[in-house]
């Protein structure tokens, strides 16, 4: 899928930072999928652009609440059990790789229980129920910023693989 950003919005969001730099091709990413990533639009996108979805599902779901939250809002499957881990790797992430293989270890131990319907104060339980999760955030927490700089210096220096730079006003 072609995707095309404006130059001029791609040197504003990389003069912002990292992660607004991420975030614009997130965005534009999902809107020529119509905002929502899955098998159907997935197979429009190039393993780049999915490995970047991705990261950007993990950063956000992690960051909020942890392994036990992206594994209960259904993530699991599209990061443990597709080639995310590996991408990362090639794309100079080892540790960040080896994080992920842990984590789908405990996915694939407790995924069934940790994706059951459940009220807000069950969800909340889930956090003291699973602390093998504690170490893995704590991790990540830890890389992250080191990691989404990589996936941004990644994108910059692959920037044709995840979209057209427009350079018409």
């Amino acid at each position: 899928m072609e995707i095309r950003i404006p130059e001029p919005e791609i040197i504003k969001a990389a003069e912002e930072g990292m992660d607004a730099f991420l975030e614009l091709f997130r965005r534009y990413t999902l809107d020529a999928i119509g905002g929502e990533l899955n098998a159907e639009s997935m197979q429009k996108l190039s393993p780049d652009q999915i490995t970047l979805l991705a990261y950007m599902v993990v950063r956000e779901e992690v960051m909020d609440g942890g392994f036990v939250q992206l594994i209960h809002n259904g993530y699991g499957p599209f990061i443990f059990l597709n080639p995310f881990a590996k991408a990362m790797r090639l794309w100079g992430a080892h540790d960040f790789q080896k994080l992920i293989y842990r984590g789908r270890k405990l996915f694939e131990t407790y995924g069934d229980e940790l994706t059951k319907d459940c009220t807000d104060e069950e969800f909340m339980a889930l956090f003291e129920q699973y602390p093998e999760f504690d170490d893995l955030d704590d991790e990540f927490i830890e890389m992250e910023e080191d990691v989404t700089e990589l996936v941004a210096r990644y994108v910059d220096e692959h920037i044709s693989t995840f979209a057209e730079v427009n350079s018409e006003q």
